[in-house]
């Protein structure tokens, strides 16, 4: 009968598969065991290649010159660390410096550096006997010029055991006391492997031996796919482990780094491995002209990732040996990348100066000056750009620059991106429409151009790294798959970071609370004021109410304190979201006076922008938090452990890294992108953090789960954008009659030389006669020439981040109204409706609905089908800033509130519907959908929506929602009233 495959028959295939790719096979007789060396192949490799240095060497010692060379070499490796001496080699005072490693060059022009690099002796050597102390022997262990660098232990799961036998083994029967396994001294890295999956190790400490997982992901998710006739973990020793990768990385990825006064050794996950290799390649296959995204969650080492492709971009050649970018320039808000990025680069070459941080100490000036000097690598922030504009005119054409964009937003398109765009191309925006050799040339001839220099990016080729791409973000930076829609170059997934323990589920311990509550009319007077606007304020007074808020409050102390604070050993912190700047302001202080009212041990930090001014009062960050300044506040919060809790409002939300943020309470409605960054400040993991726990008292959990869904697997677009809607606006725009072709043409010849000469008065003059033949329309003709104009000059921008579009006409036109738009007569600035003294809190209750007590419920997107993953973008229509106001008396939207419609509705009821509506008022989706469409279009495509949140709140009241989907009547008024509310809203 035959035998199934042993771990004898896995070692075989793992070591022939090396040799084919050009190791040596190694002998355990070759093994100096007090030293840690294959003997051998380390002087076979010095003969090969500094045969007259060792000569010298040997004459210099006499007879005792092995053990002496072994012992320099030994001593050398204990102080500096085995990368360190791989890479730069080590030195004998009479003799000189000895290598140990001959990298791969970069370029071609130097065929002695090719040949040495061909010299170097990879091996690998089994069952290796490796201690003095005992027979012990590791599975395999690779050797470079006699060196060990990488362990293996291997399982084979027809045998009974798999990667968790292989990870107790190095845990507990590999001494890191032995000097094989010992810090820096020798291997690099410790593999533990099955057929299945691969972990790694950078350092040995026993049962502390922490794995990280080394595997490709399977589906969005942990694990690696099957491969057909093949093993599952193929790709460590047929892609990683082969002669020229092993060298790569020790040559530009590995690094130890400084972290809280430990040093700890990076080597490469296995998908920033992978993207950075992957972008190399597509780069010199397609040509440096095209965008990447790289959608990378949170937990994937972005900095890491940022900072070796930054390395490697910047030392990129190409076919023909010369240098692909003349500088690498990372945009960034991440406060650790530059000391992380220049510590790792140091390492990788050797050598100060290659990265420059343009930072709030230095200007624009200094910008154009890293640039002009061809500095490597550059780290700054998008604001740096524009002011860059005028700073870069004697630039040369020729340069090329690679753009590498950390956590790329809306921030990066627009006027921030044709900035950004412009400056790198070496040229002002006139220096393209205005130098003297084109005054030759006709108006269409400089817009041409000019957009040529917009749209082409031939100086330019960005890198955007996110963990959650807009639909815009997706269109502009996306590579074009095989449906034809945009798709993230690279992912390493949400679902993947969260199933290989680098970050928490979020959503597995949510817990949310519904808000009832009952106002009435204070006064006899019955006031009129616009309806929408009314009810608006009606909720913010309730939700700043002195006994909301303490109710609120006593809530989110006593949860705290009796059941997060003990987590982390007493360690854990909270976060307190709150809707507003006075809303923190008022938290702030009620939780301050409960805490004291309680003799809680504990105290609180608040974190707003500006000043608030409350009851004649102006209150600042900095004075409620006792004088502590804004920049020391990260670092109070982390060290004083008395600091447990932080109300924000609008701050600390997106790229707050706060491991020991363990709970987190929200009073804020949140949707889209804003829901999956707010929440995500708790996902960052620590020792003995194992879970999360959110209190939400304004989002459903069916909100928070549609929030998500589009980013925690791979990120997908409805459609792609149709370019030729500009061409639609462009010919609706024309029939108005508000403008002429000649007064187009003139207003944009003077355009392009206003900037070396302004004619004001000559502008003004051309916009001033449309604005009359505006006043002419009709209304209606009047609101629809102003939104399709809004929109017009939106979509051009945007279109213009993807598309190469270079009609004349269409840059006219967006000129032109660019100025008249800003000329046509505004609506009348309503006032700010204040009712707190006519309206009184009747009543208020707060009822637990998800989660059963303490313990919050389990809402994680791990089992979620593939349904309503996908990112709605722009539609037909346009976007609208003219509104007419509906007055309603105080009386009135008191009613509409608390006894909707003339129905005949209970308490309940009355706040299910004004839950309905409130569910929407922060979705990203409906907001950018109304500001792209007219009235009429988004209220029909409003029902959808309403249908489906109807649905999803049908437990909460089945008696009044099922009588809302039966009468049609009654349910087409709703929809109306709602998405009416919610589109002056969105547009106002």
């Amino acid at each position: 009968m035959a035998e199934l495959p042993r771990e004898k028959d896995f070692e075989n295939a793992i070591e022939s598969s090396l040799i084919q790719d050009g190791y040596r096979q190694g002998f355990n007789e070759n093994y100096d065991k007090v030293f840690a060396i294959d003997k051998k192949y380390l002087f076979e490799f010095l003969e090969n290649t500094q045969k007259e240095m060792l000569e010298n060497y040997k004459k210099s010692k006499g007879s005792n010159w092995e053990y002496e060379f072994l012992n320099r070499l030994h001593s050398e490796l204990e102080k500096k660390g085995v990368i360190e001496v791989l890479r730069h080699g080590f030195e004998d005072i009479l003799v000189g410096k000895f290598n140990l490693l001959y990298s791969k060059p970069n370029s071609h022009l130097n065929p002695k550096a090719w040949e040495m690099y061909e010299k170097n002796i990879f091996s690998v050597t089994r069952q290796l006997k490796y201690s003095t102390k005992n027979e012990n022997s590791l599975d395999m262990v690779l050797f470079l010029n006699g060196i060990p660098i990488v362990t293996l232990e291997l399982k084979n799961e027809y045998t009974g055991q798999n990667i968790y036998n292989a990870m107790k083994q190095y845990r507990e029967d590999r001494d890191p006391k032995e000097l094989l396994f010992r810090f820096k001294q020798r291997a690099l890295v410790h593999f533990a492997l099955d057929t299945s999956e691969v972990y790694m190790a950078t350092e040995l400490k026993g049962k502390s031996t922490y794995f990280l997982p080394f595997n490709r992901g399977n589906n969005g998710g942990k694990g690696n796919p099957n491969v057909e006739d093949n093993f599952k973990t193929f790709y460590l020793w047929e892609k990683v482990l082969t002669i020229e990768s092993l060298t790569d990385i020790i040559k530009r990825f590995y690094y130890i780094q400084e972290k809280d006064k430990k040093q700890i050794a990076i080597f490469p996950r296995y998908h920033q491995l992978d993207v950075v290799r992957k972008v190399e390649k597509d780069l010199l296959k397609r040509g440096e002209n095209y965008n990447y995204l790289i959608q990378h969650s949170a937990g994937s080492g972005k900095t890491n990732s940022i900072a070796w492709l930054s390395h490697r971009l910047a030392n990129l050649h190409n076919s023909e040996d010369k240098n692909v970018f003349d500088s690498v320039i990372v945009i960034t808000d991440r406060k650790v990348l530059d000391k992380q990025l220049q510590d790792a680069i140091y390492q990788l070459e050797h050598k100060h100066g290659v990265v420059e941080k343009i930072d709030d100490n230095k200007n624009s000036s200094d910008l154009a000056k890293a640039l002009e000097n061809n500095t490597k690598i550059i780290i700054t922030t998008i604001q740096k750009f524009p002011y860059a504009l005028d700073k870069i005119e004697t630039m040369g054409k020729s340069k090329k620059f690679a753009v590498i964009i950390d956590e790329a937003h809306s921030s990066t398109s627009g006027k921030n991106m044709n900035a950004l765009k412009d400056t790198l191309a070496g040229k002002t925006l006139e220096e393209a429409k205005l130098e003297e050799g084109l005054d030759d040339k006709t108006l269409e001839d400089e817009i041409v151009e000019l957009l040529k220099g917009r749209t082409k990016k031939d100086s330019v080729t960005f890198f955007a790294f996110t963990a959650t791409p807009k639909h815009k973000t997706l269109e502009i930076f996306g590579k074009k798959g095989e449906d034809n829609k945009p798709h993230p170059f690279h992912e390493y997934t949400m679902k993947q970071a969260i199933e290989e323990g680098f970050i928490l589920d979020v959503l597995k311990n949510y817990t949310t609370y519904d808000i009832y509550y009952k106002v009435a009319k204070s006064i006899n007077d019955n006031p009129e004021f616009e309806a929408s606007k009314a009810s608006k304020v009606i909720r913010e007074f309730v939700g700043l109410h002195e006994y909301a808020i303490r109710q609120k409050i006593e809530i989110i102390v006593d949860d705290f304190v009796k059941n997060r604070s003990g987590w982390l050993n007493g360690k854990a912190k909270g976060m307190i979201v709150t809707s507003s700047r006075l809303h923190a302001v008022r938290f702030k202080q009620e939780i301050d006076r409960y805490i004291a009212e309680k003799g809680y041990n504990i105290k609180s930090l608040v974190a707003f922008s500006g000043t608030v001014n409350h009851d004649e009062f102006d209150y600042t960050e900095e004075f409620m938090n006792e004088g502590l300044k804004e920049k020391e506040l990260p670092t109070k919060f982390d060290t004083d452990n008395s600091m447990k809790l932080l109300i924000v409002a609008d701050k600390y939300q997106t790229g707050f890294d706060q491991p020991k943020l363990c709970a987190m309470y929200v009073d804020k409605i949140l949707s889209g992108v804003t829901a999956v960054q707010t929440l995500s400040r708790l996902n960052r993991t620590t020792s003995g953090k194992d879970t999360t726990f959110i209190l939400d008292f304004s989002n459903t959990t069916e909100e928070i789960q549609d929030s998500f869904k589009p980013y925690f697997e791979s990120t997908l677009i409805d459609k792609n954008t149709d370019p030729n809607m500009l061409l639609d606006m462009y010919e609706k725009l024309h029939k108005f009659g508000v403008f002429f072709d000649g007064e187009l043409d003139n207003f944009t010849r003077m355009y392009l030389k206003a900037k070396a000469n302004t004619d004001v008065a000559r502008l003004n003059a051309l916009t001033d006669l449309a604005v009359e033949r505006y006043l002419k329309l009709g209304e209606d003709e009047r609101e629809d020439f102003k939104k399709t104009s809004i929109k017009y000059i939106r979509y051009y921008n945007f279109l213009l981040q993807i598309y190469e579009i270079l009609n004349p006409n269409l840059y006219k036109l967006v000129v032109y109204l660019s100025g008249l738009v800003k000329k046509l007569p505004k609506g009348e600035i309503s006032e700010k409706i204040c009712l707190d003294s006519l309206v009184e809190l009747d009543s208020f209750k707060i009822k637990q609905i998800a989660g059963d007590g303490s313990k919050g419920k389990n809402i994680s997107l791990i089992e979620v089908s593939e349904d309503d993953k996908t990112l709605i973008g722009p539609t037909d229509g346009a976007a609208s800033r003219v509104k007419e106001e509906e007055l309603e008396t105080l009386e009135t939207i008191i009613e509409k509130i608390n006894k909707v419609f003339g129905l005949d509705l209970t308490e309940n009821d009355k706040l299910s519907l004004d839950q309905l509506e409130g569910d929407f008022v922060h979705n990203e989706q409906l907001q950018s959908r109304a500001k792209s469409n007219t009235k009429e279009d988004f209220i029909d495509s409003f029902d959808k929506d309403f249908m489906k949140m109807l649905v999803q709140r049908m437990s909460k009241n089945q008696d009044f929602f099922t009588r809302i989907i039966k009468d049609k009547t009654l349910q087409n008024f709703i929809v109306k009233n709602i998405a009416e509310n919610l589109y002056e809203s969105f547009t106002k």
